[in-house]
């Protein structure tokens, strides 16, 4: 019996007719594509968004959704958004918390975020095992391909069975999601999201979670008829930059780097984002493409691919940056923890400034120009403690984890902190590093 494509099934209504059968097909044709070697029949659209995701480092093996909140402080969130009085009438209409019940209710803010679920213990409990759970980021940075994102992404309904999932323990599950837009603005207030088990969906799933919809824009339309409702524009990842109180914050010490806009949640970053952020907090004065293709990629570097990330990071950020050069934009204020912890130091406020120095920067990067950063920055740190001549900071200095290899430390403490018992445990610590680095 010859092989059934992806698109092929799709055509022959296997995938709400039989869905088993198509997770079985689909499920074929997303292994080949993840292993590179693309299946032709993936439609464009799902390829990009799986292509979206894994440049965002999800890892389709084993991924859990980026949590913003603990579920009791989402919860809160929630009882204050603006969709929270058409929850009781989404759930009357879409929920089942019986014993039997199998789907879940699921309305996250505009960003993705999940703030109420409903449902049956079962369901709960499966949907805990995949921390589809309030607070968590059901967005395609925070979690890859699903519905919800697609929602977001497209403004329009989306439907997702199995394996068109990008996770592979999402392949279990379908997903129905819609947009619930302010009925006066036209801006997007949440999505709402109805998930179950790939046999749990019919030809009229996204049917009921279209009319619930409506639903919930008509009540939000008769509720406050001349007032738009107000997400907050510092979490709209969308939003252009706005007067001179946009704040970006970039936390780019350690191995995790993140972003977030005007007090919003946390993004996480790509390296190769962070990298290309780090050097923009770098220079005023900004970059070329050029400039920045030949320092992220050396002389094999091409504009056109500097160009691409500015785009992505744009997705994800926002309008936060500009061209020609390319910097941040008029009017944002940018705070890095790297700007934060020069400024102490530019006081002389050295306990502040190992206090915030908590690791290098962007540690996974090795990228030359990103180490001269790194390098530039220990050293400063570095030469401030031990010009202090505080034995506290220098002995502190010396005993963590960035200030370990810096055997000009231990001279000084050895000079500032005299007999001081703590000298004898750094000193060890020297030794070893010391050997390490014969060895």
């Amino acid at each position: 019996m010859p092989s059934v494509t992806a698109a092929a099934a799709r055509k022959d209504g296997l995938r709400l007719s039989a869905p088993s059968e198509y997770a079985r097909i689909l499920r074929k044709a997303h292994e080949a594509t993840i292993s590179g070697r693309p299946d032709p029949h993936i439609p464009q659209s799902l390829l990009e968004s799986w292509q979206r995701s894994l440049a965002l480092g999800i890892n389709p093996e084993r991924h859990s959704p980026v949590r913003r909140h603990e579920v009791e402080d989402a919860r809160k969130l929630g009882a204050g958004h603006p969709l929270a009085p058409v929850i009781p009438a989404l759930t009357q209409l879409l929920a089942d918390e019986s014993a039997d019940g199998r789907h879940l209710l699921i309305v996250t803010d505009h960003l993705g975020e999940v703030l109420w679920r409903v449902g049956s213990s079962h369901a709960l409990r499966q949907a805990d095992s995949l921390e589809f759970v309030e607070g968590a980021d059901w967005s395609e940075s925070g979690i890859g391909t699903n519905a919800i994102s697609e929602a977001l992404i497209t403004g329009a309904p989306a439907q997702l069975l199995s394996a068109e999932h990008l996770v592979r323990s999402h392949h279990e599950w379908a997903c129905t999601a819609s947009p619930i837009r302010d009925p006066h603005s036209n801006r997007i207030l949440g999505i709402l999201d109805v998930s179950g088990p790939i046999d749990s969906v019919t030809p009229d799933s996204l049917r009921m979670v279209r009319c619930a919809v409506r639903l919930a824009e008509e009540l939000l339309r008769s509720a406050r008829p001349h007032a738009p409702h107000t997400v907050p524009a510092s979490a709209d990842p969308t939003s252009a930059v706005k007067g001179t109180t946009a704040t970006l914050k970039l936390n780019l010490l350690g191995d995790t780097p993140t972003a977030e806009v005007d007090g919003g949640g946390r993004l996480p970053l790509t390296l190769r984002r962070a990298e290309i952020l780090a050097l923009l907090a770098s220079r005023s004065s900004g970059w070329s493409a050029e400039e920045l293709a030949f320092h992220l990629h050396g002389e094999d570097g091409a504009a056109a691919s500097v160009r691409t990330e500015m785009h992505r990071i744009r997705a994800v950020l926002g309008k936060v940056l500009e061209a020609n050069p390319y910097r941040f934009a008029a009017g944002l204020t940018v705070i890095t923890d790297v700007s934060t912890v020069t400024e102490h130091l530019r006081k002389a406020r050295i306990a502040e400034a190992l206090q915030a120095y908590s690791a290098p920067l962007l540690v996974r990067s090795g990228n030359l120009a990103i180490e001269i950063l790194r390098e530039e920055l220990n050293a400063a740190v570095s030469a401030s403690v031990r010009a202090s001549g505080d034995p506290d900071l220098i002995l502190q200095w010396g005993s963590s984890d960035v200030g370990a290899d810096d055997f000009e430390a231990l001279a000084a403490a050895r000079a500032a902190a005299g007999d001081d018992p703590r000298l004898g445990m750094l000193q060890a610590r020297m030794a070893r590093r010391e050997r390490e680095f014969r060895a």
